[in-house]
């Protein structure tokens, strides 16, 4: 993991809120904001985002939702924001943004994630 790789600009985040990258997750780099992080023990929630949204739409939400005890994680997902690797060719069919792919994406991140 890289962490800090994607700013949204100065003072656009809170410093508790971490930028980081996986990498090589089903073949992409999963860019993802995170809070809660310091303490291994805090249950993983993960923050989907809409169409056509980023993890940064979640921007309000990471710390409180950290406060209350929880390690937050909103990733981009396929397709979206920083996250890397997708096929963004117009020729090329969308077998790629299936659920099940979409599925794999998230569990490979959070097996990542530990």
């Amino acid at each position: 993991m890289t962490h800090n790789i994607k700013d949204y600009g100065a003072g656009t985040l809170p410093d508790q809120i971490r930028s980081s990258v996986c990498r090589d997750i089903n073949g992409l780099d999963i860019h993802y904001l995170e809070a809660g992080f310091e303490n291994k023990s805090n249950p993983l929630l993960l923050l989907l985002h809409g169409f056509p949204e980023l993890s940064y739409s979640w921007r309000k939400m990471i710390l409180p939702l950290s406060k209350s005890g929880y390690h937050v994680v909103a990733p981009d997902q396929r397709g979206f924001g920083a996250t890397t690797g997708w096929d963004n060719s117009y020729v090329s069919d969308l077998s790629s943004y299936y659920q099940t792919n979409l599925v794999r994406d998230l569990l490979g991140l959070i097996s990542a994630l530990g």
